[in-house]
């Protein structure tokens, strides 16, 4: 057996797997600007003795990678991307008592610090993950009020300047379905924060979820998407792996 493949088989017996993406259905939770999932079988078991289905959706669907070129013109798109930033160190920032107390919450620097002097410091090519517990809401996932305005948290240009710019993460996400908070994006008709995040050349997941399942630090993330040819995004297969019994698996549970 080879030395990589005995790394791999040890690997498998020492870490935890956490699901951090919604599986895909006219049910998934998704931006309200687009449409559900539609398909249509166009080959059965019956007829055919195979079966293929025709699927129909956007390409930011449900959990979803953005690539620079979302909202960046002439940016990198995700045939573009460097698969090694697929696989990166995870580390989840927690403000999901804060969002309890307020659903229009804005992410700031401050929350960046207390992290880290809490969990040490966010090492240089991480993913960080924004933990509002927001993948959690089972129905109106937008929270729009009654007079049809919506209220999700969300980050803002400062606690994403010092994450790219000061500490030079690969990757930002988060379970809602904007890296804006609405508040933001009610009041300037735009999405100020994302046109920011993705200018600087690097990618981000929405709709993550299950990063209560994750420790706050120490733990790794997956994002597995397709090989697209100039898409400026995709749906994605999001995977977490933290150590058993690890000491840095109890900080956020």
């Amino acid at each position: 057996m080879s030395s990589l493949w005995e790394k791999l088989e040890d690997f498998k017996k020492r870490i935890e797997f956490v699901e951090l993406s919604h599986p895909v259905s006219p049910e998934t939770p998704h931006w309200a600007g687009f449409g559900s999932l539609e398909s249509e079988e166009i080959y059965n078991f019956k007829k055919d003795a195979f079966t293929a289905i025709v699927y129909s959706m956007v390409s930011q669907y449900g959990t979803h990678i953005d690539a620079p070129g979302h909202f960046t013109e002439g940016g990198r798109m995700l045939d573009e991307l460097d698969p090694r930033d697929a696989l990166l160190p995870l580390v989840v920032v927690d403000v999901s008592e804060k969002v309890k107390e307020d659903p229009d919450y804005i992410v700031g620097p401050d929350d960046i610090l207390e992290h880290e002097r809490a969990h040490g410091d966010i090492p240089e090519g991480a993913f960080v993950a924004l933990r509002t517990d927001w993948s959690k809401r089972e129905e109106n996932f937008d929270n729009i009020d009654e007079d049809g305005v919506s209220h999700y948290p969300g980050w803002s240009i400062p606690a994403c300047r010092l994450l790219i710019e000061e500490r030079g993460v690969k990757a930002i996400g988060h379970e809602t379905s904007d890296t804006d908070a609405s508040i933001i994006s009610n009041e300037v008709g735009s999405l100020p924060v994302e046109t920011y995040v993705l200018a600087q050349d690097i990618y981000q997941v929405e709709l993550l979820r299950n990063l209560d399942k994750m420790p706050p630090t120490g733990g790794v993330i997956f994002v597995g998407y397709p090989n697209v040819v100039g898409a400026p995004g995709f749906s994605a297969r999001c995977f977490g792996f933290y150590e058993k019994n690890g000491a840095s698996s109890a900080g956020s549970r």
